[in-house]
This record gives C-alpha cells, sequence and structure tokens, in this order.
C-alpha cells in the first residue's frame, strides 16, 4: 500500500496547475489540487478574461462614434458600468463553475483552502495534512506596489475590475502591458485618462518602433500619457478626490488611482522556510528544464518561476511537466517566438525579435515597414493608423521578428506566428496572396525595404 495519498498535490487552480492535473489525471494519476480563492487563477478572475471584455466595451463606445459615418444616424447611447461589471462578474463564475466540473469529470479532488508545505512530501490544508509523491506549485504572482507615503490610496488591477462607481478621472501608473490597456479601456469608456511611467517610454521590450507608434495615436485619442515621471506621494482629499505629487512638485488631481507597476510571484505563506526550495530577489521558484526545484520532490511553473507571465506559457509548461513526469518522454519547452499581445489602443501583436534584440544577434537588419489608415477608416472619420513591421536576416533572408500596432493585431499575428515557427523567409513572405480587402494583407505584400539597420 503506498504511503502517500496522492501521486501529486497541486497547489494552485490557475491555468497551469489545472492543467497540469488535468493532463495527470488522465494518464492515472491520483492528483488533488488546493486552492483558497476561485478556480481559474489570475486569468479568468483577475486578468485576461475580465481584461478582454472590458477591451470589447470599449471598442463599442468607439464604434458607436465611427458609425455615422456609415449612415447610422442616432444618438450616442448612454454606458452603464455596472451592468458591464455585473455581467463581466456573471461570465466568470461562470466560468468558475465550468473549472470545478472539468477537475471533477478528470478525476481529480479538489480541496478548498489556503495550501501550505510541511516537508518535502507534505501540505496542510485547512488543518488537514496530505501526503504526496510529488507536489507542483502553481500560485502565479500578485501585483507589486512600491513604498511611498500615501499608497493605501491606490488600487491594483485586482481591484479596478469591480469599482462601485466609474470615476469621471483615473490616474495609471506603471509602463508596462497592464497599465497601457487599462489606459485604453477606461477612456474608452469616457473616462479622463492620464498614464504616467518613470522610463522615456512605456512598454519596454517590445520594439520601439511600435511603441512610439502607439504612444502617438494615444495621445491622439486624449489619453495623456507622462512619461519620465514618478509619484512621490498621493494625498485624500476631504472630497475623496486625491492629489499626486511628481518627482518635480507638479501635482495631478484625479478621482481614482491605478498602480499597474508589475507582478510578482506569488511565494509567500506556502511554507517555503520549511524546505531548502531555492529561491530569486524576487521570490522566484528556481526550477531547471523540467520545472523541478532544489528538493526533487518539489515542482513549480507559471507566474511563480518568472520566466514570461503569459496564461498559454503556463499551459505549455504543465504539458511538458507531464510529459516528462508520465508520459515516459524528455521534452523541453522551447522559448523563443512565443507570440504576444497588447490590448491597447490601438492593439498591439508581435513575434520575434524587436529590433533592438536582432541587432544584439545579427551584424545587420533590412526592416520593411508599412504605415496607413485602414479602408474601414475610410468613412469612419477616425484618424487611427496602423504600423506593419518585419525584420529580416539580409544573409539568410529568414524573418526574425513580426510586429503590428492596429485594429486586429493579436489576430493576425497568431497565424504569422506560426510561418515564423516553421522558419519562414521574406521570400514566403512575397510569394504568398493575400486577402483583399484586409489589413493582413499589407503583410505580403511589403516588397520595398525601408532601411538597413547595422550595429553602432
Amino acid at each position: 500500500m503506498s504511503d502517500y495519498d496522492f501521486d501529486l498535490f497541486v497547489i494552485g487552480a490557475g491555468s497551469g496547475g489545472v492543467r497540469a492535473a488535468r493532463m495527470a489525471a488522465a494518464e492515472g494519476v491520483g492528483v488533488a489540487v488546493a486552492e483558497q480563492s476561485r478556480t481559474g487563477g489570475t486569468c479568468v478572475n483577475l486578468g485576461c478574461v475580465p481584461k478582454k471584455l472590458y477591451v470589447h466595451a470599449a471598442e463599442y463606445g468607439a464604434g458607436f462614434l465611427q458609425a455615422p459615418g456609415f449612415g447610422w444616424q442616432s444618438q450616442l447611447p448612454s454606458f452603464d458600468w455596472s451592468r458591464l461589471r455585473d455581467n463581466k462578474s456573471a461570465a466568470i463564475h461562470r466560468l468558475n463553475v465550468l473549472y470545478e466540473e472539468m477537475l471533477e469529470k478528470s478525476g481529480v479532488q479538489l480541496l478548498k483552502g489556503s495550501a501550505r508545505l510541511i516537508d518535502a512530501h507534505s501540505v496542510e490544508v485547512s488543518g488537514k495534512t496530505y501526503r504526496a509523491e510529488r507536489i507542483l506549485l502553481a500560485t502565479g504572482s500578485r501585483p507589486f506596489v512600491p513604498d511611498f507615503p500615501g499608497n493605501q490610496h491606490i488600487l491594483t488591477s485586482d481591484q479596478i475590475f469591480d469599482l462601485e462607481q466609474l470615476p469621471k478621472r483615473l490616474l495609471i501608473v506603471g509602463g508596462g502591458y497592464i497599465a497601457t490597456e487599462f489606459a485604453g479601456i477606461f477612456h474608452g469608456l469616457g473616462v479622463e485618462v492620464s498614464q504616467l511611467y518613470r522610463g522615456e517610454l512605456f512598454l519596454r521590450g517590445f520594439d520601439t518602433e511600435i511603441c512610439e507608434f502607439v504612444a502617438e495615436q494615444m495621445r491622439r485619442k486624449g489619453i495623456h500619457l507622462n512619461f519620465n515621471s514618478e509619484v512621490l506621494s498621493i494625498e485624500k482629499k476631504t472630497d475623496k478626490t486625491f492629489i499626486a505629487t511628481l518627482q518635480d512638485q507638479t501635482q495631478i488631481e484625479t478621482d481614482c488611482i491605478l498602480y499597474a507597476t508589475g507582478r510578482r510571484p506569488n511565494s509567500a505563506g506556502l511554507g517555503l522556510e520549511n524546505l531548502p526550495i531555492e529561491q530569486t530577489e524576487n521570490g522566484a521558484i528556481k526550477v531547471d528544464d523540467c520545472y523541478q526545484s532544489s528538493v526533487p520532490s518539489v515542482y513549480a511553473l507559471g507566474d511563480l518561476i518568472d520566466r514570461l507571465q503569459l496564461t498559454p506559457v503556463a499551459l505549455e509548461e504543465a504539458m511538458v511537466l507531464v510529459a516528462n513526469l508520465y508520459r515516459g518522454k524528455t521534452v523541453k519547452f522551447d522559448y523563443q517566438l512565443i507570440p504576444t499581445a497588447v490590448f491597447s489602443q490601438p492593439n498591439i501583436g508581435t513575434v520575434g525579435l524587436s529590433e533592438a534584440q536582432a541587432l544584439q544577434q545579427y551584424p545587420s537588419v533590412d526592416i520593411y515597414t508599412s504605415n496607413f489608415r485602414s479602408l474601414k477608416h475610410a468613412l469612419s472619420d477616425s484618424g487611427e493608423r496602423v504600423l506593419m513591421k518585419i525584420l529580416v536576416d539580409p544573409a539568410s533572408d529568414k524573418v526574425l521578428g513580426v510586429h503590428m500596432a492596429g485594429e486586429h493585431a493579436a489576430e493576425i499575428i497568431q497565424g504569422i506566428s506560426i510561418a515564423l515557427k516553421a522558419g519562414a523567409t521574406k521570400a514566403v513572405f512575397d510569394q504568398t496572396i493575400g486577402i483583399h480587402p484586409t489589413s493582413a494583407e499589407e503583410f505580403v505584400t511589403m516588397r520595398s525595404k525601408i532601411r538597413t539597420a547595422q550595429i553602432g
């Protein structure tokens, strides 16, 4: 008889944890999952899903403004924040139930409660101890807020979805994709938005030309972007509004302040002090290519290991882990050519190297770009434009990176990423027939090189 209650004990019922649990159970493994909150993790409850629903809401607002050019004549409808918020919550509740049903149908035992490690094979949940041959940590990440006077007055992305009332003015602090996406969302819902970032340009790590283009488009829409700025303190006034004092002593008065200044691995409270598990300075779990920690029976994946904080990445890491542990395979996750998107206004879609990254690896890079107004906006009276960019190694003709800022960028780049994964050259792009009239066809009609970038 086994000394263990389970073969695999998963802490965290987010995307990675649920995928690992279900796939392992399908191999006949006895699995339990412990979750202290709602199933689905950050993505379902406080990230990708509610955010994208709110993005759609903002796009409807823009659509009403653009409709007269297409013959639709009506008064601009009013917006009901509470209906959007409550409909979002109902949709997420349905997903929570679906996740629980998937686990149950897979034969996984779901334990509700906070879990912590006791030793290399023991986990305590709500006062009861369970023994497992292997333990998988998949507790995701949490918002990070710096320490400064008045930081108790700010909100993070965990609270911003469920505001009681829609503010008239919103200050967003941060330059990552979360901050930039919420700037577009709330502006599209009629809020006066200011985004503040301490760096010279937001979206660090994305292609600079694309980011500059998006910043220009956002400013044209009326979003106030403040770069090279940092909040020193926040004061709450008697009328419940706020004053943010900046580094240069200027002040911004606002009704609500959102801090989106990064996320940290959610490793606190897991009982890691009870085991010699190696961590990085920010609390991430150190793992090898098979997601095994310094304690052989303990594994970790997803945001908790802080490689790429993306839901599809956590899902694939879970598949690799199960394949290696329970399917007798030896596979590794290839972290190259992972497509990603920023659902900003306009959207960004990207796969492969940015121009700066390409020049770190290649002596020269051929650059093809197209900056245009889509057919839709020929009648919409909108000044919104699209920017597309292809980076090519002139020595091999291999496409190194593809970037887009504009409507449907994520949908288009998803298909492009397959071509790059297959090793497509620029000649392959040129030989591909476009679908007309679409924005996407520009990627296969960019025949004229704009410039060649070189090191130095």
